[in-house]
């Protein structure tokens, strides 16, 4: 069909749009990944995060081994992730020290994403300053950061997109908002027991306490005791919100790592 280019109402937006083609920068921003994330994120509503029983000589010894997972889509591994670390670091700060981590499809060692976490207070009962903070790319193009909020019992952090936040991340709550809610995975002395979901919440949404809806999940499931008794792995479920894009569900894997490197490798190290 042929179109008049004189015409008011078709713009040279149209003609670009027309020969699917558009701006290199804006293309970018609609479609940022490597091949090896696009290929393993795409059409999945959700994927496991297992954390080895890497180390655990060195745990028994008082220092916390690096942190290694594998990723898992219905049951099958297709990647893997070790992070990078100083061991000094790792035994003098272990629930705040820096670190990077890339995510590498497994056998061909492709890049998915890589996080940097640098060096913050730790995470406690309160924040209001010297948030903890990451960093999540892929392939050199900037995914997003993960950012504490300034929060007061329950933990609360912000996941951001070019500088704009897009999803509210946080534990379920009770109590208007005072306390998390330990029972929304089912009974804590039963089905539920060990069960720490974060919920994740449209930026754009005021109202995230008590029974607010929300779009996507990072579970913290139990670990196994036979299998993991040696050391503090953790095992994490990504439920990825609907129509959610590459980048975003790269940005919500970093999250699961988020999580574990701020709330648990501290707390098991205390524990330790």
């Amino acid at each position: 069909r042929a179109h008049d280019l004189s015409s008011p109402n078709f713009s040279s937006f149209s003609v670009l749009r027309h020969n699917n083609h558009l701006p290199s920068t804006m293309a970018e921003k609609m479609d940022r990944g490597t091949d090896a994330l696009k290929n393993h994120v795409s059409g999945i509503s959700q994927m496991e995060i297992r954390q080895t029983r890497r180390g655990w000589f060195q745990e028994c010894l008082g220092c916390e081994a690096r942190t290694e997972f594998k990723y898992f889509i219905g049951g099958n591994q297709i990647a893997h992730s070790l992070e990078e670390s100083e061991c000094l670091m790792r035994f003098f700060c272990s629930g705040c020290h820096p670190f990077t981590m890339v995510t590498k499809e497994l056998n061909t060692d492709a890049e998915m994403i890589s996080v940097d976490r640098p060096f913050k207070c730790p995470s406690g009962g309160c924040k209001c300053c010297c948030y903890q903070e990451m960093s999540v790319t892929s392939g050199g193009q900037e995914l997003g950061m993960l950012k504490e909020d300034c929060y007061y019992c329950v933990p609360q952090f912000s996941a951001y997109e070019n500088g704009t936040p897009v999803y509210k991340i946080h534990p379920p709550t009770c109590a208007g908002g005072m306390c998390i809610n330990c029972c929304t995975e089912g009974n804590p002395c039963g089905k539920g027991c060990c069960k720490v979901p974060f919920w994740v919440f449209p930026a754009s949404q005021e109202k995230t306490d008590g029974n607010a809806p929300y779009i996507g999940k990072v579970l913290k499931k139990p670990k196994s005791l036979t299998t993991e008794i040696f050391t503090d792995a953790n095992a994490f479920e990504v439920t990825f919100p609907d129509g959610s894009t590459t980048s975003q569900k790269g940005l919500l894997l970093g999250t699961a790592i988020f999580i574990n490197a701020n709330f648990f490798e501290e707390n098991d190290a205390a524990e330790g």
